[in-house]
């Protein structure tokens, strides 16, 4: 059934943020290793980067490898890397045909010197790209990012750079990985699982969570459109009441 008609276009999320969880299992109820799941779930991106431009969606961004990840079979990192290399070989093309910006957060400089390289060689070939901007999470975990920002805040009190006093939230915003991108609306995480699993903690705040059972290889464009649509019901109050809101 096509859903899509449900959703009202002047009511999209800005920010659409996606823990794509269930790659492994999904394998495992096949009977095939995980990488399978991991080979699975890159269509899987494919789908949803497309729709979600379709749809009008101006940020959309992808938990991609954690910092958490690193812990993993040797095996399995191995071939996430690779796959990872191939999938931006491969998908340069959709990103150009559907002008979309690529953007990457987390601790960059720790990737594999191949990784590292095609990553910005895409990224600096879809900087002027402007209909949407699709970040990919990669060795990235918010812990790490908070940590960070408390370091450099602290570094340019020491120096007079910036007075305690005017440390405000648009200060902590400016030093965050996410400095560019609007805070998230709608945090989806696939696979049955309800946590958040250290990603973007300050950035999500006021989100909408939407948890769904289906694992990540088998989420299609349909199912977007229903996390949107559920997102749509939802009244975001932002603290205030329903009738300060009316």
């Amino acid at each position: 059934m096509n859903v899509i008609k449900d959703i009202k276009s002047k009511a999209l999320p800005k920010h659409v943020a996606i823990i794509m969880d269930g790659n492994g299992r999904w394998a495992k109820k096949k009977g095939m290793l995980r990488t399978f799941g991991h080979e699975n779930g890159a269509k899987a991106v494919k789908q949803v980067v497309e729709a979600s431009a379709e749809l009008g969606i101006e940020n959309l961004t992808l938990y991609a490898f954690s910092t958490e990840n690193w812990k993993r079979p040797k095996l399995e990192v191995q071939t996430l890397m690779k796959l990872l290399v191939s999938s931006l070989k491969k998908e340069i093309k959709t990103l150009q045909d559907n002008n979309i910006k690529l953007s990457a957060i987390g601790n960059l400089k720790s990737l594999p010197t191949k990784v590292y390289n095609e990553l910005f060689d895409v990224i600096n070939t879809t900087k002027t790209n402007n209909r949407m901007t699709l970040t990919l999470a990669l060795s990235y975990g918010s812990r790490e990012e908070l940590l960070n920002t408390v370091k450099e805040i602290s570094i340019k009190v020491k120096n007079n750079i910036i007075s305690p006093e005017k440390i405000d939230e648009s200060i902590i915003n400016e030093h965050l990985y996410t400095q560019n991108l609007p805070d998230v609306d709608l945090l989806i995480r696939t696979s049955g699982e309800k946590r958040i699993s250290n990603f973007l903690l300050w950035q999500i705040a006021y989100a909408e969570l939407y948890f769904t059972n289906t694992l990540w290889p088998d989420f299609t464009k349909q199912h977007l459109y229903e996390s949107i649509i559920e997102y749509q019901k939802r009244e975001r109050r932002f603290g205030k009441t329903s009738e300060q809101l009316s």
